[in-house]
């Protein structure tokens, strides 16, 4: 290669252009208010030392919130929005790392309870 010619990425850069303006289009993401909720109760994980890591997922159909105990790691809990499934069990739903839904429901602050429960030591 000639110097002080760049290599230009393969595909182009106006493919890059075009592909990330037609991703963003029509795909599902938390508002304002669902993420305060969440980061509100992952601030308080995280402060307490069990979580260390999160990642926001948007797509077509659903957004999802993974969080993380080690980045390396599989997510402990994934947050679930699809809004399809609103009128039937609820549009958010809490799912662990196995894949099993913890929990449903139409009200986020709802299912986040779930995270906030703390165990007891039962004498």
């Amino acid at each position: 290669m000639p110097e002080g010619e760049e290599k230009e990425p393969v595909g182009g850069r106006a493919n890059l252009i075009a592909l990330a303006a037609g991703n963003r289009s029509g795909s599902i993401s938390f508002n304002r208010q669902e993420l305060n909720e969440i980061l509100e109760v992952y601030g308080r994980k995280v402060a307490d030392g069990e979580w260390r890591d999160y990642a926001i997922d948007q797509m077509r159909e659903r957004a999802v919130f993974s969080i993380f105990r080690r980045t390396c790691e599989m997510p402990l809990f994934r947050i679930v929005k699809q809004p399809r499934q609103a009128r039937r069990q609820g549009a958010y739903s809490l799912v662990a790392a196995t894949g099993l839904i913890v929990k449903r429901g139409h009200d986020l602050s709802g299912v986040l309870r779930v995270l906030d429960r703390r165990l007891n030591v039962v004498a």
